[in-house]
């Protein structure tokens, strides 16, 4: 039994060996498998280095056969197969949850720069609004020149041009430098309706007497841009430095340094627009934590991330912001008034910030430029407060008076 020999087999299966014993009855497999190609072929196994005949039948066979089996490392291969398949499930774990650790490193780091360039921002805003006069009309210049960039850039790109001819550079250039000399026009005059529409004048005929043939669809940009860029941020010069009548029953007047302006420096337009400033940043802020929490039902196809129940809760804490800063300010003293300024604050900043994602959708970008981190460009920043200034402005002079029969 101990000699070697050899066995033809035609047909085989996969032979499970469970316990294979001599005839001494000693086991000598147990648990192994036997696996053969499917090829007429002569086979040798060992079992530890030593050959030992098992007696089996084969099947169509006629007389005893001796089979010379060993035991296979079936075990051994079945354990390599099985750490060699966790290795190949590992190496395609390991990748997606380096690419999840990655995008949430990014995401927090994105949402620190947001905050802390949010901060300064604000205070700095701040700053500007209390000094008032030239400085604020100087900082609005700057910000309305580089709003105007952005929007013409956004004009140019591939996805409003592919249904348009945008206006030539030069053209755009000149806009945005008009658009950043009308706060400077409309501080210096007090009115600005004759230059806005002088430099109309002058820029549709440069538009149609340039070379090439002249569109409708450049016409309409530039037109546009004067306005949405240029005119209506001129409000809050005349909302800041306009209303220049004093506020008397501010009580923090009473206490602000004679150094700084005294109490005279507080005026109704400081306050106005301190409130509806505010007004604007908490209707920003509740509607992003309101749509977080609650956002089910889109608003609009515009921006996606709007939903309606963010808009309600945006909605509410403007209007809250606004009673509250009313009661510290002691202005307006009407509640229905102050209920009635932060409605319409709201209404402008949700109408800003829908016009300006109207804008980039067609163009086909995210962010209207990159100069603040964290928060793209000026436009996505001051996109919210473009409407709200004129609206608050008028408000303010035409049906303020009426709080005073309202309370």
């Amino acid at each position: 039994m101990a000699s070697s020999s050899f066995v033809e087999i035609e047909r085989f299966h996969l032979i499970p060996v469970l316990s294979v014993t001599c005839p001494c009855h000693r086991p000598l497999l147990s648990k192994k498998s036997l696996i053969l190609n499917r090829k007429k072929l002569n086979f040798d196994l060992l079992l530890n280095g030593s050959k030992t005949a098992v007696p089996v039948h084969a099947k169509r066979a006629t007389e005893k056969r001796w089979l010379i089996t060993s035991v296979a490392r079936a075990e051994a291969d079945s354990i390599d197969e099985d750490s060699g398949k966790e290795e190949v499930e590992k190496d395609h774990i390991s990748p997606a949850k380096e690419d999840s650790a990655s995008q949430l490193q990014q995401k927090t780091s994105q949402l620190k720069k947001r905050i802390i360039f949010g901060l300064g921002i604000g205070i700095s805003a701040g700053g500007i609004v209390l000094a008032g006069g030239w400085v604020f009309t100087v900082a609005l210049a700057a910000v309305v020149f580089v709003g105007a960039r952005e929007y013409f850039e956004l004009v140019r790109s591939n996805g409003i041009t592919a249904g348009m001819t945008p206006p030539p550079r030069y053209v755009s250039r000149v806009c945005s430098v008009i658009c950043a000399f009308m706060p400077v026009l409309t501080l210096y005059f007090g009115q600005i309706d004759i230059s806005v529409t002088f430099a109309a004048f002058v820029v549709a005929m440069a538009l149609l007497l340039q070379r090439g043939n002249p569109r409708f669809s450049q016409l309409s940009s530039t037109m546009f841009g004067l306005f949405y860029c240029g005119y209506l941020p001129c409000f809050w010069v005349k909302l800041r430095c306009g209303l220049a009548a004093p506020a008397l029953n501010t009580r923090i007047g009473t206490t602000w340094p004679v150094l700084l302006g005294g109490q005279a420096h507080w005026t109704v337009g400081l306050v106005a627009t301190l409130i509806s400033m505010s007004s604007i940043i908490a209707a920003d802020t509740y509607a992003f934590m309101g749509g977080k929490a609650f956002g089910r039902t889109l608003l609009t196809r515009i921006s996606p991330k709007k939903t309606w129940e963010g808009t309600f809760v945006g909605l509410g804490g403007c209007i809250a912001t606004s009673v509250v800063l009313s009661k510290f300010f002691c202005w307006p003293t009407s509640l229905l008034s102050a209920i009635a300024f932060g409605f319409l604050n709201f209404f402008g900043s949700i109408f800003g910030d829908l016009t300006e994602s109207m804008i980039k959708r067609d163009a086909g970008v995210k962010d209207s430029g990159s100069l603040i981190p964290g928060h793209g460009g000026i436009l996505d920043r001051s996109d919210s407060y473009i409407f709200t200034g004129a609206l608050a402005y008028s408000f303010i002079k035409t049906f303020l008076p009426l709080s005073w029969s309202l309370r």
